[in-house]
């Protein structure tokens, strides 16, 4: 039986990911803040769900409770890190920012830096980012939010290259979401915003075909295609 860890399973993508590894045959640790949620979870399947409270943010714990879960597992073949927060900040409350830099790059890093540590030790692993297709450029209303999403990007592009460089059987794979009707879904006049179920599902095949980049629901290639290309000078006047 495989093992695999999500981080942030409480809801959303990560808690339908959790699922579908479950059904998949998976042994699942299912991580996030909100332990009524992780133990609502785990009574569906109790024989195939671990559960670790923490919050990412703290990153002393953060990696205690993953050496805990993954020696409770018996191991550790899959990581998915699906926890991010972010918001509408116009006015740029440095409050707002500080907790997105603090949860999507120090949380996202800590975590990150632990599995592919453990991953280059046993010569093999996966992990698995939910980045945003947010991260291709910058946004007035959310700043924080894309840059983060833009480290995030960056960071899993050298992660790819160290794997190769190593010649090891590490696989990064690095999910761009659009507009899932999860929390994360804020704003007005959103469009093509996406069922979280569908999405899933979508997210699932790309890890079991060991993806580099994915862009789900697929449709939202053609706008990470758009964003790329419009000049600077344009995009600064959305």
């Amino acid at each position: 039986m495989k093992k695999a860890i999500v981080i942030g399973a409480t809801s959303g993508i990560g808690k339908e990911l959790a699922k579908l590894l479950a059904n998949d045959n998976y042994k699942v640790g299912l991580t996030g803040r909100r332990t009524e949620l992780l133990k609502e979870l785990k009574k569906e399947k109790p024989n195939s769900y671990l559960i670790k409270s923490f919050d990412v943010t703290d990153t002393k714990i953060t990696i205690e409770k993953l050496e805990e879960l993954t020696t409770e597992l018996g191991g550790l073949d899959l990581l998915i890190i699906s926890s991010g927060t972010g918001n509408i900040n116009e006015d740029l409350d440095f409050k707002v920012e500080n907790q997105t830099i603090n949860t999507n790059v120090i949380g996202f890093t800590c975590i990150i830096d632990w599995s592919f540590n453990y991953f280059k030790n046993q010569k093999f692993g996966h992990i698995v980012a939910i980045s945003s297709i947010g991260g291709l450029r910058g946004s007035r209303q959310a700043p924080a939010y894309n840059a983060t999403k833009a480290y995030q990007i960056n960071y899993l592009e050298g992660l790819r290259q160290k794997a190769t460089k190593l010649k090891k059987s590490i696989f990064i794979t690095d999910i761009r979401p659009g507009l899932v009707d999860t929390e994360m879904a804020k704003g007005e006049g959103l469009f093509w915003v996406m069922p979280v179920e569908k999405t899933a599902k979508q997210i699932y095949k790309a890890i079991i075909n060991k993806k580099k980049i994915a862009y789900v629901t697929k449709r939202w290639k053609i706008i990470a295609t758009i964003l790329k290309v419009i000049p600077r000078v344009l995009y600064e006047k959305m």
